[in-house]
């Protein structure tokens, strides 16, 4: 029986997935690994995780999962097909109901997550179960290549971190990346759906559920040098929270990375009279902005920097209360040549938002990379539970405009990538630019 309608279950049709990655030297080293895995979170469906692992269902419950998911994400999202159609999407539904029987739940979880995806928004995904298991490992996207940037201290791993990743269990990097943009937004930007996918090259229930691994226990991966000689790394996931002893690929921190807890946070750059704030999440915006502008009253900078780069969202109307419409009130701040935000592929949902509203309402210059959610979206995430799974599926209410441009794209004024030679020497190309005398007027 198709889950959406016999007619639909009859359509031959096949989703075509996106082809869319001492005291004091332990403390630092513990701080610089912390931070190299917050750079990397950057959504709550990955940051934040929650429900059961691995739930023990029979083949009636997990149909009847399927089928509420399928029936309440079309009752619920606000357009669910302003990327995919309904006879594609009842397609993929249908199909996956009638393999549903022969897969494990790693397998299932995928394909939830799949359908869920194939809507198209960043907000709209399942939540990854609390205990999935994770390899001792962290991995960067640059340009075309996956390289390894931290790892428990295993052998050899002081060899490996900041090799290039060619394959997982024999299977190449550029067939695993295909399977994981099937675990992304279809309709958001390439950097935002690669920044998701890099995510997941060391969870195991992920890459179990793809078939990439024949155990969710176990791993292979495979490395190259920059001269071509092929390295292998086995790994069994790690229940250790603690990564301070962690190998990394560089010892030198960036500000934007440094402070990883702390979601608002400021200091003074003397050589450059910069006022610098790091502005990652709204959590007691109201005074934390307080201590901002005690910071830019106190110091009379010649610049303020608020870096959104590691943004993952909250209320942006409380950016624009406490931040965004201060500055704007504010002659002796809000100058061009003489504020600026800091931007990139992790800047989300309403840390997307208030940059917009910093470019429209201020004389700020962006400065960084394309933000990786696109401004004209469907957002405003509500939560449903799986009846007997429990799993937690997202989805989006709110159709938001942010730009009015012809892309459906927020560009910041100054383009600035960062390049793998930036990262693993903790260079921060955006940060310098700013903080060059000539760049204020």
């Amino acid at each position: 029986m198709g889950i959406v309608s016999p007619n639909s279950a009859k359509t031959n049709v096949s989703m075509a997935w996106p082809d869319r990655t001492a005291r004091a030297t332990r403390l630092l080293a513990k701080r610089s690994v912390i931070s190299l895995l917050a750079f990397l979170c950057i959504h709550p469906a990955f940051s934040q995780k929650y429900g059961p692992d691995q739930p023990k269902l029979s083949h009636e419950q997990w149909h009847e999962d399927l089928n509420y998911l399928v029936s309440e994400l079309l009752k619920r999202h606000a357009n669910p097909f302003h990327l995919i159609s309904r006879e594609t999407f009842e397609a993929e539904a249908n199909r996956l109901d009638a393999r549903l029987d022969t897969l494990n739940s790693d397998e299932i979880f995928v394909g939830f997550d799949q359908i869920e995806n194939s809507i198209g928004d960043g907000h709209t995904g399942i939540r990854i179960p609390t205990d999935a298991p994770l390899f001792p490992v962290a991995f960067g996207h640059f340009g075309a290549d996956y390289r390894l940037i931290a790892g428990a201290p295993v052998p050899d791993m002081s060899q490996l971190v900041g090799l290039r990743l060619v394959a997982i269990n024999d299977v190449p990097i550029s067939q695993v990346e295909h399977l994981l943009m099937t675990l992304t937004p279809g309709d958001e930007t390439p950097p935002l759906q690669y920044a998701r996918a890099t995510l997941l090259l060391n969870n195991g229930m992920i890459l179990h559920g793809l078939g990439i691994l024949q155990s969710r226990e176990s791993v292979r991966y495979t490395f190259a040098t920059d001269h071509g000689e092929m390295r292998s790394l086995e790994l069994r996931p790690s229940l250790s929270k603690d990564h301070a002893d962690w190998v990394q690929v560089t010892s030198s921190i960036p500000l934007y990375r440094q402070r990883p807890d702390d979601g608002f946070w400021c200091t003074y750059l003397a050589p450059s009279q910069t006022a610098y704030c790091s502005f990652r999440t709204y959590a007691d915006l109201d005074k934390r902005s307080a201590e901002l502008f005690a910071l830019v009253s106190r110091t009379r900078p010649l610049k303020l920097v608020l870096d959104m780069r590691l943004n993952d969202g909250g209320d942006f109307d409380l950016g624009l209360k406490y931040l965004v419409e201060p500055i704007k009130r504010s002659p002796a701040i809000n100058r061009r040549g003489h504020l600026f935000i800091l931007i990139g592929p992790r800047t989300y949902s309403a840390g997307m938002a208030n940059a917009s509203h910093f470019r429209e309402q201020t004389n700020a210059i962006l400065v960084g990379q394309t933000i990786g959610e696109k401004p004209n979206s469907y957002q405003e995430a509500r939560d449903m539970t799986l009846p007997n799974s429990h799993w937690i599926a997202r989805y989006s209410i709110t159709f938001y405009k942010f730009t009015n441009g012809k892309e459906n794209l927020l560009k910041p004024d100054v383009e600035i990538p960062e390049s793998w030679n930036d990262f693993k020497t903790g260079r921060d190309p955006v940060l310098d630019w700013v903080l060059n005398e000539k760049n204020a007027k």
